[in-house]
């Protein structure tokens, strides 16, 4: 980790406790700019920060959803990631083309042009930020998956246009109001997420595009509930509540008038911190792939779960990665069973389903009475008695 903070939890504890001054409004130029609030300026609500931080340090932990009332920061917090947002590499072809595609499936698995320049030595990518890319609630099926290129169109062309979940391959997707969605975009989400591309047909023409994003969501519980097939998707889940302390409360008031007096100001206020959490962000991926858990950590997850009565297999991989995130977070390349204890409840609740406890419990009568049977007519059988044959004359 680099000098000065000693971790990324140390960075986020410390900033949050950071008491604010109100600076005078500059002159209004009318010009209209997207400038986020910081995220390490939203006062309390250090699960949804801790887990939205260690979605963004290792993406197998499956993204996050934020559950809870209006007004309680979290669409704040995740349009505020921006400026934390480490870098990737991304393709330079329009195809995507990737050094891992030829090594996975040789020169051939590369657009002409590509398997040229691999063969020179020249990179076939180049560094980019993560983009926090917003999936509307109004959108529509094709604007989610791409369609014919209307400006090609035009010009009597047929060409495919990118979609919203190509857009977001290696960033981050986030849905507010997930729990809203239209079923077909939710399906079409699913099983992006699932295989990390997607196929699209629009007549003579079929492309597959990759998707290989980060799922964050938000959502009110007031306004109905989440299927739950997307549900199992998200890897981590946060419930929220309004700040409890009078004190914090009217501290998060004066940060929002601040803000919205002179943005600019606060973002320069806590800019320093927001770098240093950059930095400790992007050293912590570096970092993941040496981090290992203990024994004892394995026992206590695999405890923990079958405790629980978990089904779903997704409930480790969770559970593992996000202790594998903490760990490193924290300056360590070893996750224990405390490390575990830390993030089981982001990673494991909301995983069990009544509806499914209530089946198998009238399915085990069923499997009882089935069994039964089965073992009564194999008895019966047993005790019928085997006829001699009959001795030719």
């Amino acid at each position: 980790m680099t000098g000065g903070i000693q971790t990324l939890t140390d960075l986020l504890d410390r900033v949050s406790a950071k008491r604010f001054l109100e600076a005078p409004p500059p002159e209004d130029l009318g010009i209209a700019e997207q400038l986020p609030f910081p995220f390490l300026a939203i006062v309390g609500q250090q699960e949804m920060k801790l887990a939205l931080l260690l979605a963004l340090i290792n993406p197998n932990v499956g993204g996050a959803l934020l559950i809870g009332p209006r007004g309680t920061g979290k669409t704040t917090a995740v349009r505020g990631l921006v400026d934390l947002l480490p870098d990737v590499p991304r393709s330079r072809c329009t195809y995507g083309c990737l050094p891992e595609d030829v090594e996975a499936g040789g020169i051939d698995a590369v657009c002409p042009d590509c398997a040229q320049r691999y063969a020179q030595g020249e990179a076939l990518t180049y560094m980019d930020r993560v983009r926090l890319i917003e999936l509307p609630l109004n959108s529509r099926l094709e604007d989610v998956v791409g369609g014919l290129d209307e400006r090609a169109a035009v010009h009597n062309r047929l060409r495919l246009s990118r979609g919203i979940l190509a857009r977001a391959d290696r960033n981050l997707l986030y849905v507010d109001e997930v729990n809203l969605l239209a079923d077909d975009i939710v399906d079409a989400i699913l099983d992006a997420a699932a295989q990390g591309s997607y196929p699209v047909h629009r007549g003579p023409l079929v492309a597959t595009y990759r998707a290989r994003f980060v799922l964050i969501g938000s959502m009110n519980p007031e306004e109905g509930r989440l299927r739950p097939q997307i549900l199992d998707r998200f890897g981590l889940r946060v419930v929220l509540r309004g700040l409890s302390e009078p004190a914090d409360r009217m501290e998060a008031y004066h940060r929002s008038v601040a803000f919205r007096n002179n943005p600019r100001q606060v973002i320069a206020d806590y800019a320093e911190a927001t770098q240093a959490a950059r930095r400790e962000l992007i050293a912590a991926r570096q970092a993941l792939p040496a981090v290992t858990l203990t024994r004892q950590a394995e026992r206590f997850g695999l405890r923990l779960i079958q405790e629980l009565g978990i089904d779903s297999l997704r409930a480790e991989i969770t559970l593992f990665e996000a202790a594998r995130a903490y760990a490193v977070a924290d300056g360590r390349t070893k996750a224990s069973p405390a490390d575990v204890r830390t993030v089981a409840p982001l990673a494991l609740r909301l995983r069990r389903s009544s509806f499914m406890r209530d089946f198998f419990a009238s399915q085990g009568e069923e499997e009882s009475e089935l069994a039964d049977l089965l073992e009564k007519l194999k008895r019966r059988k047993a005790r019928k008695p085997i006829k001699k044959p009959r001795a030719k004359s």
